[in-house]
């Protein structure tokens, strides 16, 4: 087999990849040597910027397959009939930590899909837990700030996110959810994912319905407790990454089923919990679980930077039958994404072959920028309208048109008959076993321990009681036993 030659990147051949060109055998090395320079420069900007959240991530492709026709839901075509299959690339990762950080830290977990439809990419972009920490875009950096490094001591801080916690009480919820035994998934094949957004699907005749998606295992929920996270974050800290490429390239696929809750637009105003607070689900019993197709990874990346790194995946990125909610956090989300996909790699990553469309054409007036890397679009016009059959718009919403009312300004949000900020974390613990009771407290009360001041902890443990008297007393309690140590 004839040997490969090593070139430059514009195709010529390298004389000497081990020696610098210097002035002479001892002398200092020469600017003229492109080929160091060339390698020097593309090395130094290899790392492309870390994602803000959600740094350290897996992912596969795969494909979803309908299995109950959703027309009378929704015209999204890739939903259309039974059978039907679309193919799909997920990722998964963790939330605060950057790309070094270990797998097994007690952390949401982003749960994204991007669905290569023949009407362009749908982009869901969800977690792990069907709720978050916060209802408002305006504070996500703030709470955000307070998961990171602190700018003086440059560690995570429990000062700081007890003290945001203490003084943001709708996020008792998430936090029953995050120290309880599903806090930490034993691997990504083993969680459920959620759209935990409110989204909305609008059909043929124009009948409108508010959905919510839910990814549920068919691997079984396998989660891991304080104790065994420790231990693996300390022999594998990319226990979860290895864990879905090994199983993949076994070919053990794995699977989720896809179920929706559906709701007729209708019924929203009068909803006991306001339907688009991202803090609050909306109980099984009011609107069952709808299974509506299968998700399966069966093939690993052949490049993780190619495909994962650069996977930029958008809420805004949306097909014909689909659209947005009022929800207040996937409203921030729907400019925060793209923009950060813009800074992070550039204003022409949707051509990169992860986030470009598969199976639909892209035809638009996009030009220019950095890493133009197509023919873009020749001597087409860049502009619209225009006489020369460039593309034209359809006159036809993807979605429905959301009714406002009321005046612009800075509101609270709208509360239903039932909204507070604590009867469901309350309800969630109370539905808990014993032992599990036992475990979510040890689990708070070890994070609460590392506080240095009493007023943080109180104001903390007085949002527990406020959803349930026994888990406030039971954690004050806890928390006492373990500061006498």
């Amino acid at each position: 087999m004839k040997d490969k030659t090593l070139t430059t990147e514009a195709g010529a051949p390298v004389a000497d990849n081990q020696n610098s060109q210097t002035a002479g055998p001892s002398g200092p090395i020469l600017i003229q040597d492109h080929h160091l320079i060339e390698k020097l420069a593309h090395f130094d900007r290899e790392r492309i910027p870390e994602r803000v959240v959600h740094a350290k991530g897996s992912g596969a492709h795969g494909y979803f397959e309908v299995g109950a026709d959703c027309s009378r839901w929704t015209r999204a075509k890739f939903l259309s009939s039974v059978g039907k299959r679309t193919e799909l690339f997920a990722r998964f990762s963790t939330v605060a930590g950057e790309k070094g950080s270990a797998d097994t830290v007690r952390d949401p977990r982003g749960f994204a899909i991007k669905f290569y439809t023949e009407e362009g990419n749908y982009d869901l972009v969800g977690n792990n837990t069907p709720i978050f920490f916060i209802r408002d875009p305006l504070k996500f950096p703030d709470f955000i700030h307070t998961q990171k490094r602190d700018p003086h001591t440059n560690v995570q801080e429990p000062d700081a996110v007890w003290d945001f916690f203490s003084h943001s009480p709708e996020m008792t919820h998430q936090f029953t959810m995050l120290f309880g035994d599903r806090g930490i998934p034993a691997t990504f094949r083993h969680m459920d994912g959620f759209s935990s957004h409110t989204y909305q699907w609008v059909n043929e005749a124009g009948e409108v319905y508010w959905v919510k998606y839910h990814f549920k295992t068919d691997q079984g929920i396998k989660c891991l407790t304080s104790a065994e996270a420790m231990r693996i974050a300390g022999e594998n800290p990319d226990h979860h990454h290895l864990d879905l490429l090994r199983a993949i390239e076994r070919g053990e696929f794995p699977s989720w089923t896809l179920k929706m809750q559906i709701m007729p637009a209708a019924a929203a105003a009068q909803y006991r919990f306001n339907p688009f607070d991202l803090t609050k689900v909306w109980p099984n019993r009011d609107y069952p679980l709808i299974p509506v197709g299968r998700m399966v990874l069966n093939r690993n990346p052949d490049n993780y930077f190619a495909e994962v790194e650069q996977a930029a995946f958008n809420p805004a990125n949306f097909v014909p039958g689909i659209g947005p909610s009022p929800d207040k956090m996937l409203q921030g989300r729907l400019f925060s994404y793209g923009d950060t996909h813009r800074y992070r790699l550039g204003v022409n990553h949707t051509q990169l072959p992860i986030n470009r469309p598969h199976a639909a054409a892209a035809a638009n007036y996009s030009r220019d920028g950095a890493m133009r890397f197509d023919g873009n679009y020749g001597p087409a016009k860049n502009y619209e309208p225009n006489s020369f059959d460039g593309p034209a718009q359809t006159n036809r919403a993807l979605y429905a048109p959301i009714e406002v009312r009321g005046l612009a300004g800075s509101h609270a949000p709208e509360r239903h008959a039932e909204d507070n900020d604590f009867v469901q974390a309350g309800a969630l613990y109370r539905l808990m076993k014993e032992d599990e009771k036992l475990r979510l407290v040890e689990n708070l009360a070890g994070g609460l321990a590392r506080v240095s001041r009493d007023d943080i902890v109180a104001r903390a443990i007085g949002h527990f009681r406020m959803a349930d008297p026994d888990y406030g007393d039971r954690l004050e309690k806890r928390l006492k036993e373990l500061r006498k140590r």
